[in-house]
């Protein structure tokens, strides 16, 4: 992660947390969309996360959705009601 950080263009403001700060907000982003897939799975009664649960997870979750904005997860579009 630091080393991705230090190659942009940003790198004279990077301060010696950032990494950390970064790694931690993709772990809680990530456990979140699975949380809220995991609650998806439960709903429609299946067992395994399928990339069109993650899908309809961001899409049902408003501050998510707003987000991700037009972002593809494996190619798999929301249903529409």
């Amino acid at each position: 992660m630091e080393r991705l950080l230090r190659e942009g263009p940003y790198a004279q403001c990077l301060s010696s947390s950032a990494r950390v700060f970064l790694a931690a907000t993709i772990e809680y982003l990530t456990a979140r969309v699975l949380e809220l897939a995991g609650d998806e799975a439960q709903i429609v009664g299946r067992r395994c996360i399928t990339p069109e649960l993650v899908a309809m997870a961001v899409h049902n979750n408003a501050l998510l959705s707003a987000f991700f904005g037009t972002l593809a997860i494996s190619q798999v579009a929301p249903t529409q009601e």
